[in-house]
């Protein structure tokens, strides 16, 4: 995919409705845990700061949400990620596009990243 988007709105704006609605849900996800979230533009993909820090990415594909909570925001959450047989790696999970974003999940990992960046500061 070529970097025609300036910005998360740009960004999404780039794939099929059904896939558009899941990017704003697990965007909403996101803002709904910090007020103070910055939005950018990081490895062409949507990202979020927290306190000037890089919080998570995540990206849209054919059949998944691509979620990027760090090597860490990962290895907290393997157990979960196996239990619902979601795929992933040492950074990544993939939420599987014909299925719900699991918001629940969602929440915990940005607390967990939240946390994690609060701890690294102090």
């Amino acid at each position: 995919m070529k970097n025609t988007f300036k910005n998360i709105d740009d960004y999404i704006l780039l794939f099929p409705i059904k896939v558009q609605e899941k990017l704003l849900e697990l965007r909403k996800a996101i803002h709904s845990q910090a007020s103070d979230l910055e939005e950018y533009i990081g490895y062409q993909m949507p990202a979020f700061k927290y306190k000037g820090k890089p919080l998570v990415y995540f990206a849209g594909y054919k059949k998944h949400i691509g979620f990027y909570p760090g090597a860490e925001g990962i290895k907290n959450f393997e157990k979960d990620f196996e239990e619902r047989n979601y795929k992933f790696s040492k950074g990544a999970v993939q939420f599987p596009i014909e299925e719900d974003i699991p918001l629940d999940l969602i929440h915990e990992i940005v607390t967990f990243r939240t946390q994690e960046i609060e701890q690294k500061k102090s």
